[in-house]
């Protein structure tokens, strides 16, 4: 029995072939640094004691009074400033830094590149650190965490004015960087910015709950934030697209 062929469909009678958006597409280097994480995390809490956690929090981790005279600097004096962003203190804390850096890292990763992503996230996880120094220099308690990046990628996203263009099978901020004078007279992102640090101000002062000691380093937030949002022209280099 014979069979009329289906109809074709819009696109191939235009012949252009049909694109599929793929179910799982993030930048190879946001990846990367999920993937990091995760080993790390996993790695600590299953493969590493007590005291050899200890040891690697001691290298690894940010502590403010190394920096105090007290002690000797030493090369993780120089490298914790850039790895205490790998570790997390929580599966918790791990889960929600992870989906707010696919959810942001990844339009700018696709803007910028990995090469000026990757140096991004040294600068806004660096100011984050120097901001927590700045008010905390003899604090003993170790500070980790890639939050304090990911609020600079969150500043970063407010100064494209959180547009977006997908036309590349990506998705990519797009446009020229607002001014900033303009950013803060758009109602949209002037809403995003006050409850940003509202809810950064209240959960690192207050608490996330009664009974619950456990606080965020809202400083360092605060710190990558604003690295990000005056800083992000360094590395924005590539020509905008739909401007």
């Amino acid at each position: 029995m014979n069979q009329s062929p289906p109809e074709p469909s819009e696109d191939e009678q235009d012949g252009a072939p049909k694109r599929r958006e793929p179910a799982f597409n993030l930048p190879g280097i946001v990846l990367a640094a999920i993937a990091i994480c995760a080993i790390v995390h996993l790695v600590r809490v299953y493969a590493l004691d007590f005291e050899q956690d200890l040891e690697l929090l001691i290298r690894t981790a940010f502590i403010p009074i190394r920096y105090s005279g007290q002690f000797d600097i030493d090369v993780y004096a120089f490298s914790s400033p850039f790895t205490y962003a790998f570790l997390h203190g929580d599966f918790a804390h791990l889960a929600i830094n992870m989906i707010w850096l696919a959810a942001f890292g990844s339009p700018l990763a696709n803007r910028l590149g990995a090469a000026r992503f990757a140096a991004f996230w040294a600068f806004t996880g660096l100011a984050a650190v120097g901001l927590h120094y700045l008010l905390h220099p003899l604090d003993q308690s170790p500070l980790v965490g890639a939050s304090g990046a990911i609020s600079g990628m969150m500043a970063a996203a407010a100064r494209f004015g959180f547009r977006i263009d997908r036309e590349a099978g990506k998705a990519a901020f797009t446009g020229a960087l607002l001014p900033i004078s303009l950013v803060l007279r758009m109602r949209g992102v002037l809403t995003f910015l006050v409850i940003w640090m509202a809810i950064n101000l209240v959960t690192g002062l207050v608490g996330f709950a009664p009974g619950v000691e456990d606080r965020i380093a809202w400083e360092a937030h605060v710190g990558g934030f604003l690295a990000g949002f005056f800083g992000v022209r360094l590395f924005d280099r590539q020509p905008p697209r739909n401007p």
